[in-house]
């Protein structure tokens, strides 16, 4: 009787063990192919070396639904080139067994992206009087449309809000003019606009940011203080409405504005290549379904043409125009649109040289900075060339941070550090244009 209960619970061990060690062998069988894949969407760091190897990444960056963080374009991509790949859970597998078989070395950038999209949402409702993290946080339109009307409530003598257009589905394009207390005649002018790509939620973040120290900082800061009583400022905080809503309600990584083309079912123009600099030449594209698209014709986009027609009607006192991106840390200025040299080159160079400089200084970061097509990539119809042409001779284009380990989902941690590094570059540039720009006796 005990021989048989034994053999009874060797026979039931024995079955354990059989079905645990089934259980741990088809584990490893599922690590070994390319079923264990991450559920997650991710984003990607390319290294393409040949020109084989660019032919293609620009062919996986236009499939499977990946997204192209940077460059912006496939056709920016050759020999030689980093790219960033935005790359959904369900076509992971598909796309690293395809940089595999061709021999092209990545990793993983961010591993999951919803988790930094969610961490960038999480706190948008909070009243702007609450406290000072605020200005911390990323915030949805219709929070940044309070925001601007309680801003104007509350700084009556330093704050107007002038509408200057609307988007493409109707949505108030708000400019804020910040001005000092102190009159003073023929005042000249800045010109900042933030958000005209939807998906570079650091951008609305700056201007934001921008205003608030501003008007708190007013006659206790001496840069901010002069800035005020030498220049009207005048703040977009967002000039691509549509894009940006669509960016928190259905697709984060959406980028152009929302506009529909007769000539295709795909939506969207690039508004940063709808100006009219070199416009639909090399670096842009006239296919609706690019994210380079350039419209129809130059300032086609309500957006672009009320943004064109506010600075046209102020050139004669607009002298330093700024427009606010990300990512990719960079101090820029015209050509866009060609290699030529602006006339004042050396003068520009020099201003995003010193500016640099003061934030590595400061905060121990590295910014690039030179001329935007030698310094990036060609990119015609941008609006900071068209300001340059139209006699704006300082105008800016800023990359904020980072330089890719987060990209577009810069976490809301580091939007104090991001802002603060754009604050000095641009008080830097705005302190020297205002000397250089003195009216004549």
């Amino acid at each position: 009787m005990l021989t048989k209960h034994l053999a009874q619970v060797l026979d039931t061990l024995n079955m354990k063990a059989l079905l645990i060690w089934a259980v741990l062998l088809n584990f490893y069988k599922l690590l070994q192919t390319s079923d264990c894949t991450s559920t997650h969407d991710q984003v990607l760091s390319i290294q393409v070396t040949t020109h084989q190897q660019a032919d293609i990444v620009r062919n996986i960056s236009s499939q499977y639904e990946t997204v192209l963080w940077s460059p912006a374009s496939p056709e920016y991509i050759g020999a030689h080139t980093e790219v960033h790949l935005f790359v959904p859970a369900n076509n992971l597998g598909t796309v690293t067994d395809l940089l595999q078989t061709h021999h092209l070395t990545h990793q993983v950038l961010l591993d999951n992206t919803e988790e930094l999209i969610e961490m960038q949402t999480r706190n948008e409702s909070s009243d702007p009087r609450s406290s000072a993290s605020y200005y911390e946080r990323y915030h949805s339109l219709e929070d940044i449309y309070y925001w601007i009307n309680k801003t104007a409530q509350e700084h009556p003598d330093m704050v107007k809000v002038i509408l200057i257009g609307s988007s493409y589905e109707k949505r108030p394009l708000y400019v804020l003019k910040l001005s000092g207390r102190q009159e003073r005649a023929e005042k000249r002018a800045i010109w900042i606009d933030c958000g005209i790509h939807a998906r570079e939620w650091i951008s609305p973040a700056f201007c934001l940011w921008f205003v608030q120290y501003s008007l708190n900082f007013y006659n206790l800061n001496n840069d901010i203080t002069e800035m005020l009583n030498s220049m009207d400022i005048y703040v977009l905080p967002v000039m691509n409405p549509d894009g940006y809503k669509y960016t928190w309600t259905t697709n984060r990584m959406w980028r152009k504005n929302r506009s529909l083309s007769k000539e295709s079912n795909c939506v969207g123009t690039d508004l940063n290549r709808n100006f009219d600099a070199n416009w639909g030449t090399k670096g842009a594209s006239n296919r609706p379904c690019d994210e380079i698209y350039c419209g129809q014709f130059p300032e086609s986009e309500p957006e672009a043409e009320a943004v064109a027609n506010f600075l046209r009607s102020h050139k004669d006192s607009v002298k330093l125009y700024l427009s606010i991106h990300s990512y990719g840390q960079m101090l820029l200025f015209p050509y866009s649109c060609s290699n030529e040299e602006v006339p004042n080159h050396a003068e520009l160079f020099e201003l995003v040289q010193d500016a640099a400089m003061k934030i590595r200084r400061y905060y121990r970061n590295n910014y690039k900075y030179g001329a935007s097509a030698k310094t990036i990539y060609l990119a015609p119809g941008g609006s900071d060339d068209w300001a340059y042409n139209l006699g704006i001779h300082y105008s800016f284009t800023f990359e904020l941070e980072d330089r890719g380990r987060y990209g577009f989902l810069l976490p809301p941690s580091l939007i104090s550090k991001a802002c603060n590094e754009a604050l000095l570059a641009l008080k830097s540039i705005a302190l020297r244009v205002i000397q250089k720009t003195q009216p004549q006796p």
